[in-house]
């Protein structure tokens, strides 16, 4: 049985069954943000190779702004009179994808599995605010301001990993590990 997160009270304007609804909904992208923060951090950690220094010092302003965007989540959360749970117990049981699944490896490597990331976290941050708009424009733009700054960043991943002709070396791959191992083909 799923947990009612219907608040006791919420924002003048919004039905308390609603502000349940993204109450769930911003939930499951703060759990989403936090594991991305703590990805993104794990791949500046473990990159080795020719690239090292871009994709080292490219990656921690995307971890600022991911750290921006989940403490902007748990704050609308808590004015719509939600709670914001935000520990690891809590996003582990929670998530529905697995944990990032590349150790030490090339930058290459590392921003092919990177891309698949990114385009699972937009994908769920596009169908949000699909459902946020027909509830909250408030969550709507607060959801569509991060989904840009997400897909720039996705821009500057794909940008390592694409060919002249236009040819993304990670196009078609179906996990982590296959966008790795084809992030240093690049046609």
């Amino acid at each position: 049985m799923a947990e009612d997160l219907t608040p006791a009270y919420t924002v003048p304007g919004i039905e308390r069954e609603a502000a349940g609804r993204l109450i769930g909904l911003l939930r499951t992208r703060l759990h989403a943000l936090n594991d991305l923060h703590l990805t993104l951090k794990h791949v500046h950690w473990n990159v080795v190779g020719p690239q090292f220094i871009a994709v080292h010092e490219m990656i921690d302003p995307q971890v600022d702004r991911v750290r921006e965007m989940a403490d902007d989540v748990a704050e609308r959360m808590t004015a719509l009179g939600g709670v914001a749970q935000g520990t690891p117990g809590v996003l582990v049981a929670e998530r529905t994808w697995e944990d990032y699944s590349v150790g030490r490896a090339d930058a290459i490597a590392h921003l092919g599995a990177l891309d698949l990331v990114y385009t699972g976290v937009i994908e769920d941050v596009r169908a949000a605010v699909k459902v946020a708009g027909d509830i909250d424009p408030a969550t709507e733009d607060l959801l569509i301001e991060q989904l840009r700054d997400l897909e720039q960043f996705q821009w500057f991943v794909r940008a390592h990993l694409e060919s002249a002709g236009g040819t993304l070396a990670t196009s078609g791959a179906r996990t982590e590990e296959e966008a790795a191992a084809r992030g240093g083909r690049i046609g």
